[in-house]
């Protein structure tokens, strides 16, 4: 079994479904990712991926979609 990381950052700006597809599908754009969930209240955007992700890389895709990391 392979293992996995698992990190939650803090996502603003998020208002609607939209949104929260625009930030899952650059999140998922990312190497080695498989998974995203995101609380549009919160703004928590929790990400499985096979090696962790570095904060730029998050960050980086996360502005691609318009939003800012908290």
């Amino acid at each position: 079994m392979s293992e996995t990381s698992t990190s939650t950052w803090t996502v603003t700006g998020m208002t609607c479904g939209h949104c929260v597809a625009s930030v899952t599908e650059e999140l998922h754009e990312l190497p080695g990712v498989q998974a995203v969930a995101v609380e549009l209240d919160s703004g928590a955007v929790t990400v499985t991926s096979a090696e962790p992700l570095s904060r730029d890389a998050v960050e980086a895709a996360v502005t691609e979609a318009g939003y800012a990391l908290a």
